[in-house]
């Protein structure tokens, strides 16, 4: 059996949201569980089920080195530009 992580998208315009894990033979068992799981009271409009194996993550034990480097560039945090006057959605 193979372990699935289980992401679910609430509603239209929102992003998907991790859900919980399962475990199940393949992908499209993996979805059905998922339906019957997490969406019982139709909850959702999508799920994305993924192997954990598959998933990649940083360490939170590493916080520190690996998140250094984007400190040092204020020009990707919106602070760092003016806005002009009647901008108001950006």
């Amino acid at each position: 059996m193979i372990l699935w992580e289980v992401f679910v998208r609430p509603r239209r315009g929102l992003s998907h949201v991790h859900a919980g894990s399962l475990h199940a033979p393949d992908a499209e068992l993996a979805l059905r569980h998922a339906r019957d799981l997490f969406t019982r009271r139709q909850e959702g409009v999508s799920i994305w089920v993924v192997p954990a194996a598959q998933i990649t993550a940083s360490s939170p034990d590493e916080k520190d080195a690996f998140f250094d480097p984007a400190a040092d560039k204020p020009y990707r945090h919106p602070t760092f530009y003016d806005l002009p006057e009647g901008v108001k959605h950006l």
